[in-house]
């Protein structure tokens, strides 16, 4: 759909295209809902993340990078209307750099079965996506001169987003689904 487009325009469009997914990420990341036992809110982000790549292809990693270099240079889009290096070093900061890497997974890897891009959004949303967030929180724990076991920060960056994940995944899959056959 967006490909087509993006394929025959000049580098102005795909640029304003790829900012306005960025935009799109920005206002997902307002759709959020604060959880009392953890600082990972849970957002609409991963929605966009997870679609960007099968829309505009390698344009969506750019996109990311436009939203966290914004982000980072004052526009105050991240979660909570926050803004700022201290989000990219803070505890959400992995998801963000999670972001742009599962990106390019997506671009890269763009199957063409149902099931194909189900299992790449699986890989990209809980290995990547939350294995960099992970990874990022417990580094802030340790900053904090806190160390929380594997299971303590399983609960705080993983299984709380399960559900929610699971239903952007399918959400995405099925909209692939129904792009894929009015293409056809």
């Amino acid at each position: 759909m967006f490909e087509k487009v993006l394929q025959q325009k000049g580098v102005l469009v795909k640029v304003l295209v790829a900012l306005s997914f960025s935009v799109l990420t920005g206002l997902a990341a307002q759709i959020r809902i604060p959880l009392f036992f953890t600082p990972v809110p849970i957002t609409a982000q991963t929605f966009v993340v997870l679609l960007a790549p099968f829309l505009i292809g390698p344009w969506a990693v750019f996109s990311q990078v436009i939203y966290i270099l914004l982000g980072v240079a004052g526009l105050p889009w991240f979660s909570g209307w926050r803004a700022g290096m201290t989000v990219l070093l803070g505890p959400t900061g992995g998801y963000l750099v999670g972001f742009i890497v599962a990106s390019m997974f997506l671009a890269k890897y763009r199957p063409k079965t149902y099931l194909g891009k189900l299992g790449a959004l699986l890989v990209a949303n809980f290995l990547i996506i939350h294995g960099l967030g992970l990874i990022q929180l417990a580094l802030w724990f340790y900053s904090k001169g806190s160390s929380p076991d594997v299971w303590k920060l399983l609960t705080m960056s993983l299984f709380p987003f399960v559900p929610g994940d699971l239903f952007k995944i399918f959400a995405v899959s099925a909209l692939l689904a129904k792009l894929t056959v009015k293409k056809e």
